[in-house]
């Protein structure tokens, strides 16, 4: 089946936070897609419309089966059902985990540059941010594996949270990786919180490895976040799912978020949920497919009219990581250029933590004639900015 990703959908007046902008600004910042969803979620979410009735929502068995049989067949783990948990979202649940798993006071640790949002999970339940960043050589990202033990090891830190794969530098963390963060974790008495939202946004041909899955010790020090909100385009639908094979954590999680009152799904978010894992992955993949002919379009842009912006090599995800350094320190000020100037609202890099201070982040899910206006009027507003430096 044919599937449409070029024809542009109109979103403003829709209430839409990446198109609440002024009528002449291209918004390409939020990490949600300007594509319609799957047509068979649609058909699913039409059916529920149809029957125009909405109460109060179970979490069927088909839910289970449908997360189950996907992560399955799509990435070799087999989940059981007593692992699952139904939640409104992977921040809250993130949240609700700092705050049922943790103490006041305590270190939580993020690997940087990383999503902004994980700073407030722990800021905003009074545990404290440990970061530590991610070494940039330049041209790619690895983990400083010295630093992170020595993070980890210090007597407060009592959690990591995990971005697998990597937002905002696209970064699938292979399998030998994956057990050394987890050996490390182990020893030195710190649970895993793995956020892989974004796990089914590879590039084709490619696939994430769920932490989960590495190994026994793995499995059983960790928590995973799972959702179908950012591959299909639902994060508005608040529908998502905790992994905890760890009977133990897995008590204190579900009483957790239900103490927080965000396990209860609407009468939308189990459907639609149901319908992404059984019946989307067609349409699925020729989103990757479009999303990873975006990505080597910006390439070969940035390649012969903006050669100063270095583009991270991505894997996964339809986030941008753009290496601003040969024209700015701090890439802050460039932003907001860009968006008085030209119009083009992007992120600033420093928001993922300090170590992105001279980074813009991109998002390319778009039809692909958005994304050329986009890149003309990132040419624009560069020129314009350096002649006034």
């Amino acid at each position: 089946m044919n599937y449409d990703f070029d024809t542009p959908v109109n979103r403003f007046g829709t209430n839409s936070l990446k198109w609440e902008v002024k009528e002449h600004e291209l918004p390409m910042w939020v990490a949600d897609m300007d594509f319609q969803t799957a047509p068979e979620i649609r058909e699913a979410m039409a059916q529920c419309l149809t029957h125009g009735v909405f109460g109060y929502s179970i979490v069927p068995d088909a839910w289970y089966e449908a997360i189950q049989r996907w992560w399955h067949t799509r990435h070799g783990f087999l989940m059981e059902k007593d692992w699952l948990i139904f939640c409104t979202g992977v921040i809250p649940a993130l949240s609700s985990i700092v705050r049922k798993l943790t103490t006041v006071g305590e270190n939580v640790v993020i690997q940087t540059p990383v999503y902004n949002i994980f700073f407030n999970s722990i800021v905003n339940n009074g545990r404290n941010v440990l970061e530590s960043p991610l070494a940039y050589d330049g041209e790619q990202y690895s983990i400083d594996f010295a630093d992170l033990e020595e993070k980890l090891s210090l007597p407060q830190t009592t959690m990591m949270i995990l971005c697998n794969p990597h937002n905002p530098i696209g970064k699938i963390w292979d399998r030998e990786t994956l057990a050394r963060i987890g050996q490390l974790a182990a020893r030195h008495h710190v649970l895993i919180v793995s956020d892989e939202i974004h796990c089914d946004l590879t590039d084709p041909g490619r696939d994430y490895i769920p932490f989960a899955s590495v190994n026994e010790e793995c499995k059983y020090n960790s928590i995973t976040c799972i959702a179908p909100t950012k591959a299909f385009n639902l994060a508005g639908l608040q529908t998502a799912a905790v992994c905890v094979p760890n009977e133990v954590l897995r008590h204190k999680v579900d009483r957790g978020l239900n103490t927080d009152e965000v396990a209860e799904p609407n009468s939308f978010a189990i459907p639609a949920a149901i319908a992404a894992f059984t019946k989307g992955g067609g349409w699925l993949d020729a989103l990757r497919q479009y999303l990873y002919e975006n990505k080597l379009t910006v390439a070969s842009y940035l390649e012969k009219e903006l050669p100063d912006i270095k583009l991270v090599p991505s894997e996964a995800t339809y986030l941008l990581w753009l290496d601003c350094g040969g024209i700015c320190e701090n890439a802050s000020p460039l932003q907001k250029f860009l968006r008085r100037e030209t119009g083009l609202y992007v992120s600033k890099g420093i928001q993922y933590g300090k170590c992105g201070q001279s980074f813009l982040r991109l998002n390319i899910a778009c039809p692909r004639a958005v994304l050329m206006d986009g890149l003309n009027r990132l040419k624009t507003g560069i020129q314009q900015f350096r002649s006034k430096k």
